[in-house]
């Protein structure tokens, strides 16, 4: 091997070295943003969650409802942050539709999944009576509307099959699961959308003028 072909090839490992550094730093970092916003996500999510539990005998089963989904809502604005920081900060202002989309659910299924953890401890630790007092709950509601016998009896029929489905911790941590899921999906994909940029393309250099 010559000289000369000897310094390309050294030049050419070098620049696959460098291009290996680069990407495993873009990586490093894509995980960490990811990881950041969907534990915050996954916070603010649950701690309205414990706080919904906490106070709920005050709160009341529909309040509560409300309450929840709100802040399942407002959590999942993390995914909107998280890809325009990565954007910004690592895509140097470019990302495209599937990326940002990668990113989010990315971010959702975080969320989701520290929701979920959150739910299993309090429902198994601090919940024992859960089902029976939403069975009387939804009993009062029904009659209070003027439901029939029947009808009541069905919804209680309901209540009972998801006592025993949720005694079970994969079929409870699954039906917790596709609670927020649905909603961080249409935030992702409406981030995604509103967020993806494409290069700009360069300006063409206008030729030398002749002296």
């Amino acid at each position: 091997m010559g000289p000369a072909a000897y310094v390309e090839r050294s030049a050419s490992d070098k620049r696959r070295a460098d291009k290996r550094r680069s990407d495993e730093r873009h990586y490093e970092n894509m995980r960490k943003i990811i990881v950041t916003f969907g534990l915050i996500s996954g916070a603010i999510s649950s701690l309205m969650m414990i706080a919904v539990v906490t106070f709920g005998d005050r709160i009341g089963f529909d309040r509560g409802a409300i309450i929840s989904n709100t802040s399942i809502v407002l959590s999942f604005l993390m995914v909107f942050v998280g890809i325009r920081t990565y954007r910004d900060n690592i895509g140097d202002g470019q990302i495209t539709f599937l990326k940002a989309f990668a990113v989010g659910l990315s971010i959702t299924l975080i969320s989701c999944i520290f929701y979920v953890v959150t739910w299993e401890v309090i429902y198994y630790n601090f919940l024992p009576g859960f089902w029976d007092a939403y069975g009387a709950h939804l009993v009062q509601k029904l009659t209070a509307s003027g439901a029939s016998p029947a009808t009541v009896q069905e919804k209680l029929q309901q209540v009972r099959r998801y006592k025993e489905l949720y005694k079970n911790p994969f079929f409870n941590a699954v039906l917790t699961f596709i609670h927020p899921f649905p909603i961080g999906l249409v935030i992702t994909l409406f981030s995604a959308l509103v967020l993806r940029r494409k290069a700009q393309p360069q300006p063409e250099q206008s030729p030398l003028p002749e002296s």
